[in-house]
């Protein structure tokens, strides 16, 4: 691919849904240095003629489209697979394709044999988590072909020596590549026989909760409670019993559990961005014999559910996009639960206190008083004014 092609095309990839300030791009250099490393192997005869290319973690279709408009053609015959576990990311992938006239030849799949069988190369944009390598890698050594090559790049600043364990976990020859602006690819091939069970989703007792716990490899924290979760936890008997609550970004549904445990009359929708977390909250729901009460819903910010719909929202916002400190991705869902809430409705949020979320809660959902703060972490509730 020329690199006036593909600049051209990174020029105009945009964010939408997901969260777009100045700060924040649609791609980054690693993106470029996995599509130009496919395209200089294959090249060079490196790559198996005619096999399948499939895309992991493409985060707002750079990689996809770049492969669909090089200017050499991509390995294999048949649309692109491409699994994306965030809907911002499914849907930022086909607004971009529509934007640049790409209007065919990719398919989005949830990770497992549909979007791995027969697949000769995977470009793959490397997760944070360690867990949720060793899923893709598992599934990739579980269903692709045997002579797959899987290309698995990064930011050199976020990536570690367990990386490469875990990928030498699945596969026999693992080899990291030289850096380029920054960003490196870890070369890996010859998969390992791997046992009969995947190794995820994963279950644990919370002994603190009394709570069972499901966990896919991309959800935050696993099957542990994270500390601001467990600092909400603390309020629960002072929550309003809701008729339906929601928890938003629900993670693995421990919120979701605990609610629906304590206010049996209620309906409660679990509901988050992630097709993991989706998954988790569906698992933990079920292990604790509670999937009549929950719901859970794969959806971006609450966009499908209806204007003042529920009486009761639980936030734990994240504070991170990528790699930055950036309190956007709050503020989208402190917005979302004021057109999701009810007149008189609450949502309870918790966050860190360094953030100052408290004047978004006052304009975005109303009056707003504080429940309880320790060193880290604040929880308020805001009730829903009145819609003019």
């Amino acid at each position: 691919m020329a690199d006036t092609n593909f600049e051209s095309l990174l020029a105009r990839l945009r964010r939408f849904p997901d969260v777009e300030a100045a700060n924040l791009q649609a791609w980054d250099a690693t993106d470029k240095l996995l599509l130009d490393t496919t395209l200089e192997m294959q090249a060079a005869g490196l790559l198996r003629p005619g096999g399948r290319l499939t895309v992991v973690g493409d985060r707002y279709g750079a990689l996809t489209l770049g492969a669909l408009n090089s200017e050499a053609p991509t390995p294999g015959t048949g649309p692109v697979r491409v699994h994306q576990d965030l809907i911002t990311g499914e849907r930022a992938l086909r607004a971009n394709a529509e934007a640049l006239a790409i209007d065919a030849g990719f398919e989005q799949l949830p990770l497992g044999a549909a979007l791995l069988e027969g697949a000769a190369v995977v470009l793959l944009q490397l997760p944070r988590s360690l867990a949720e390598l060793e899923e893709i890698a598992d599934a990739i050594a579980r269903y692709a072909a045997p002579d797959v090559v899987l290309l698995a790049g990064g930011r050199v600043k976020h990536m570690s020596l367990g990386m490469n364990a875990v990928l030498g976990r699945y596969f026999a020859d693992v080899q990291p590549q030289l850096a380029r602006q920054k960003s490196r690819l870890l070369l890996a091939r010859r998969p390992k026989p791997v046992p009969a069970a995947p190794p995820f989703p994963v279950t644990e007792v919370n002994e603190e909760l009394g709570l069972t716990v499901c966990a896919r490899g991309a959800v935050f924290a696993g099957t542990g409670l994270d500390i601001g979760t467990r600092f909400l936890l603390d309020f629960l008997p002072r929550m309003p019993h809701a008729s339906h609550a929601i928890d938003l970004g629900c993670g693995t549904g421990i919120l979701a559990a605990m609610y629906a445990r304590a206010n049996p009359g209620a309906r409660v929708t679990a509901t988050d961005r992630s097709a993991a977390a989706v998954d988790s909250a569906l698992a933990t729901a079920r292990a604790n014999a509670l999937a009549g009460r929950i719901d859970v819903l794969q959806d971006d910010a609450m966009s499908t559910l209806p204007d003042a719909s529920a009486d009761l929202v639980l936030l734990n916002p994240p504070f991170h996009l990528e790699a930055a400190v950036h309190a956007g991705a709050g503020i989208k869902l402190i917005e979302a639960a004021g057109r999701v809430l009810a007149p008189g409705g609450e949502l309870w949020t918790v966050f860190n206190s360094h953030l100052h979320y408290r004047p978004a809660l006052e304009r975005l959902i109303g009056p707003t008083r504080e429940v309880g703060r320790n060193p880290k972490f604040t929880v308020t509730a805001s009730t829903r004014r009145p819609q003019k």
